[in-house]
């Protein structure tokens, strides 16, 4: 039962953390180019605008998905009896701070520039909030990262990983 979990916990994280990590970091140029187009007095670029959308239905879609990664760790971990071990409850630490920026600062980062997109009095808006948000989506990865590192390294672990 333990190989199944773990197994579905990766499988997990790979379809929607990867699903996000890849989405979210695509998304500020997309972005940037659905807005951008005005500076250079050629206009809103739809395509560039429906490219963003998708991208941040990915995300968003694909978070609500992620839910099933720090389930299914925990299970495993409560099966491997690890629940206490310091690097899963750092991973567990890492993977809320995580969940928080996505949902706090990401998605609703998008949906400003998505609005930003379609406001043609908004144009001077758009590379600060790009700019910021592919800031918060480095930093996003940056902790999925870690987590993978503290999945596969596991201090303490007696594999000799």
């Amino acid at each position: 039962m333990t190989k199944v979990m773990l197994s579905l916990h990766v499988l997990a994280a790979i379809v929607a953390v990867g699903s996000i990590t890849a989405a979210a970091s695509m998304f500020p140029r997309y972005a940037l180019q659905a807005s951008g187009g005005r500076d250079r007095g050629r206009g809103p670029d739809g395509r560039a605008a429906a490219i963003a959308g998708l991208l941040h239905r990915i995300c968003r879609g694909y978070a609500a998905a992620g839910l099933a990664v720090p389930a299914l760790g925990v299970a495993t971990g409560a099966l491997l009896g690890a629940l206490t071990d310091v690097w899963l409850i750092a991973s567990l630490v890492l993977t809320v701070i995580a969940a928080a920026i996505l949902a706090l600062a990401i998605l609703p980062g998008q949906q400003r520039l998505l609005a930003l997109a379609e406001d043609a009095a908004a144009e001077g808006e758009s590379r600060p909030a790009a700019a910021r948000l592919t800031m918060l989506t480095g930093v996003f990865n940056l902790l999925w990262a870690a987590v993978v590192v503290l999945m596969i390294v596991r201090p303490g672990s007696t594999t000799g990983a």
